[in-house]
């Protein structure tokens, strides 16, 4: 047989004729690099697990010389110089080392969430900006024309008021005629004040006989106001001709704006679907329903009933439970920081942080006043504050309270301006990008910007169908999504509290929509149903269509990317 006209078998990619370059374990599929770049990019898959094809099948790791020591190859890794070492590396002897092929698998490990970003995220982000940044160029002419012809106005207006001034210095200030002219005229202003006050001491040591009473008294009246124990003589200046308010009105008139990093909207990256769709679902045992739910990854949640708060995945088994959590977890007790870490309500109606490794349990914020009592929490991904909704079992009022990444409290929310109470029992709390803070009390979405003053309260859509709001989040596009108990659905809103649509409706799967969590990683949403346990994942949004040409091959890109090793 012709072993050189034999044809060679080549993997191809499961979704186009092309090679096979990646391997996605997640679907599972082969992929060739085009369909990588669209697989890890969509919102779909974003969090699906690919990797070089190679690491699919079983190979032969080569075996590399060691530079130094020709006749010996690398067997271990040097944790302290980060370098690879061979037995007779005489100079790493003393430090740690592991495996070579060990570290090989660590370090791929760690940098997998790297990875894992730069695809899903930054090479889709990035090159908007670059499109951006061609628009500007094209329009850059036309936007600083104007500014350039009021700036040289500006500087042509300010020349002439300091040429002025330069002339006034040189023909008044250092002419010498006019020197000495002002000063003989201040000499002559202040001798004539000197005997104005000798005539005054002169009167006033006068005897009685000469000077009467009387008139001594008129002369006072007369002469005292008239004489001034100083005067005030203005110091010779080279700038008496320059007009403070003149030259504050020039420089005044040019505005500055700092430059700022560009950046792009979740506007121009993120679109609404027309319809929502389900992603995945999962029963979890150990509990009776989800009163609340906190996103971790797009693979773990934590979730509560009303007397347990565990972690799963998506598999549904509990990986962890929370020990000390309060009786009655009606609302939503708990959040997640940037750090994984679980923030929630203790039955000493303390706030506790849980470590990532949920090892170890520490008071982040001690309840020091028995009238109030917190019944929801949510950690805020742009500040780092904690927001913490309290009620008052007392007077039957609410209040939100900020606290800062130490845990000092830093402001309360309670009133509007006219000092009207603005919240009945506040049960779930969120945050928008816009920086308002969002409640879901017991019968309307109560919002106010970061500070504090009162925006709107949201009491259901314009067809007068009403509201019972439970579980509320907010999205990367500023929506408000809110559970409707009374309709068994969730209502999305606008940032300003218009009605947008109702995103879920009635499901068998659900049963009762309760509890909400947005993944702000893959842009879907987690809901939790009341009356039983399970919790499903939907996908309502998309990336926009394509905006940039960063697929338009340029010279040499095909063999380059031929012969590039896969990432």
């Amino acid at each position: 047989m012709d072993t050189a006209s034999s044809p060679c078998r080549v993997h191809q990619c499961s979704k186009c004729p092309g090679d096979t370059a990646y391997y996605c374990v997640s679907c599972p599929c082969d992929l060739c690099p085009q369909c990588k770049e669209k697989h890890v990019k969509d919102l779909k898959t974003i969090d699906h697990d690919v990797v070089s094809h190679r690491d699919k099948i079983i190979y032969i790791p080569t075996q590399e010389i060691c530079v130094r020591h020709p006749s010996h190859i690398y067997i271990k890794y040097c944790e302290h110089c980060q370098v690879p070492a061979c037995k007779n590396c005489q100079t790493h002897r003393r430090h740690k080392q592991i495996d070579v092929k060990t570290a090989y698998k660590t370090k791929r490990q760690q940098h997998r969430g790297t990875i894992h970003t730069i695809r899903s995220a930054a090479l889709f982000y990035i090159p908007v900006l670059l499109t951006e940044i061609k628009a500007d160029v094209k329009t850059c002419h036309t936007e600083f024309c104007p500014l350039q012809s009021e700036m040289l106005t500006k500087a042509e207006r300010l020349k002439d008021l300091i040429d002025y001034v330069v002339y006034d210095l040189l023909n008044n200030v250092f002419c010498d005629f006019d020197f000495k002219h002002r000063c003989k005229k201040q000499k002559i202003k202040m001798i004539g004040h000197i005997g104005s006050l000798r005539r005054y001491e002169h009167r006033y040591v006068q005897p009685a006989f000469t000077f009467s009473a009387l008139q001594f008294l008129s002369f006072i009246k007369t002469a005292l106001p008239q004489i001034h124990l100083t005067l005030h003589t203005s110091q010779l200046s080279m700038t008496e001709s320059l007009s403070k308010e003149d030259v504050m009105e020039s420089l005044s008139a040019i505005q500055i704006t700092e430059r700022g990093n560009r950046c792009v909207g979740n506007q121009c990256l993120l679109k609404p679907m027309s319809d929502a769709e389900i992603h995945h679902s999962l029963t979890v045992t150990g509990v009776d329903g989800f009163l609340h739910i906190s996103c971790v990854t797009s693979d773990r949640v934590w979730g509560s009933d009303r007397y347990n708060i565990i972690l799963t995945d998506t598999t549904g088994v509990p990986l962890q439970r929370v020990e000390d959590s309060r009786s009655d977890l009606y609302g939503g007790p708990h959040t997640v920081n940037s750090g994984s870490e679980l923030i929630y309500i203790d039955r000493n109606y303390n706030i506790n942080k849980l470590s990532k490794d949920m090892k170890r349990s520490t008071t982040f914020i001690v309840r020091t006043d028995s009238t109030w009592e917190p019944g929801c929490v949510y950690w805020s991904p742009s500040t780092g504050d904690l927001l913490v909704g309290m009620w008052n079992y007392d007077t039957y009022t609410g209040k939100v309270t900020r606290y800062s990444r130490s845990g000092q409290l830093t402001h309360t929310i309670q009133h509007d301006n006219t000092g009207r109470d603005l919240y009945s029992k506040p049960n779930y709390i969120t945050e928008n990008n816009n920086g308002d803070v969002v409640v879901s009390g017991s019968d309307a979405v109560v919002v106010t910007e970061r500070g504090g003053r009162y925006r709107f309260s949201y009491t259901g859509p314009p067809s007068g169908s009403g509201l019972w709001p439970c579980g509320i989040c907010t999205d990367a596009l500023s929506h408000i999504l809110v559970c409707d108990v009374r309709h068994k659905t969730v209502q999305m809103l606008n940032k300003d509290g218009q009605f947008l649509s109702h995103l879920l409706t009635k499901s068998q799967e659900m049963v009762l929509p309760w509890s909400l969590s947005y993944d702000v990683n893959t842009h879907r949403l987690w809901v939790g149903s009341l009356y039983n346990n399970k919790v499903c994942v939907y996908r309502y949004i998309t990336r926009q269509d394509a905006l940039t040409d960063e697929h338009t091959s340029r010279p040499g890109e095909d063999a380059m990317s031929s012969s590039t090793p896969a990432i």
